[in-house]
């Protein structure tokens, strides 16, 4: 895929994701009111995207409970604001191993099959939902995040029967080969949407050079969007429009504004939007974001 500076840039905001962040930051947010709060603010600021993670209200770890999900989508659908809601379906990949015994599942597993990580998908309809692209070491530790082709086949044919857009997240370069055999095979549907997600351990560091490798092996026609963590999100944010990309800003990725300033949401969201604009690309309204994405307005 030829790579060209991009001028209609739509920013996505993941709100608040399932990491250990909520003990480092007290802006992150936990509650269904928090987050649904969260995602208003960055529409304002200029996201035309919000990706949905929910915590659990009372540990503040991430879950899978529908009833979460609802609350915060419906809460962001019933605002005064215009906002494409992409949840993730990423959560029940989780496999903790005993290192010394590693057929012995220890504490934070939350490992289910590719359809049933799909239930609040299947009852919310959201304009997008994300689908992780292959397995992955998650760290240094013993977490692996377990998601096979098998299991990508059956999440996708489900996603493309309820009519969802797929977000394909990809952490490293087999995720981006086995991507492409999906769109290949017709289970993603047109135009394909990539995510590429850098510098996560131990996936595609947040390398320029490895960016640019995987932007030149993206489809033709492919929409594919970047992110990189902690201090290089908002250098990331310039990286992926010169290379012709959107862009994801947000606490799920990065805490922080600048050194020892803590962000909110939508403060990340404007500083983005600065960048965009300083380039001199325009950043997508919701409208114009469903036109590239093919979707359609909700009602």
């Amino acid at each position: 895929m030829k790579a060209a500076m991009n001028r209609t840039v739509m920013i996505t905001c993941a709100l608040t994701g399932a990491g250990d962040t909520v003990g480092r930051s007290e802006l992150v947010p936990v509650t269904p009111e928090q987050i649904a709060e969260a995602g208003i603010e960055a529409a304002r600021a200029g996201a035309a995207i919000v990706h949905v993670h929910v915590r659990d209200p009372e540990t503040g770890k991430g879950s899978r409970d529908v009833a979460l999900y609802r609350e915060v989508v419906e809460r962001i659908r019933a605002s005064d604001v215009d906002v494409i809601v992409n949840t993730t379906a990423g959560m029940g990949g989780d496999l903790v191993l005993d290192p010394q015994a590693p057929t012995t599942f220890l504490d934070g597993t939350d490992l289910v099959n590719g359809v049933e990580r799909l239930a609040h998908v299947e009852e919310l309809l959201p304009d997008i939902c994300t689908l992780d692209c292959g397995s992955l070491n998650f760290g240094g530790g013993s977490l692996v995040y377990v998601s096979t082709p098998d299991m990508l086949r059956d999440g996708a044919k489900r996603i493309q029967e309820l009519g969802v857009r797929v977000e394909m997240e990809i952490f490293d370069t087999g995720h981006l080969w086995f991507a492409k055999e999906l769109v290949e095979e017709g289970l993603i549907d047109s135009p394909a949407l990539f995510q590429l997600c850098m510098g996560i351990p131990y996936g595609a560091p947040a390398d320029p050079a490895t960016l640019a490798a995987m932007v030149q092996q993206l489809p033709e026609g492919a929409v594919w969007a970047s992110f990189a963590l902690g201090p290089m999100q908002m250098p990331w944010v310039a990286q992926s429009v010169l290379l012709g990309g959107h862009v994801r800003v947000g606490l799920e990725d990065n805490l922080y504004l600048r050194k020892g300033v803590k962000a909110t949401n939508g403060q990340l969201v404007e500083q983005a939007r600065t960048i965009v604009e300083a380039m001199g690309a325009k950043v997508a309204t919701p409208d114009e974001a469903r036109e590239i994405l093919r979707l359609k307005a909700w009602s």
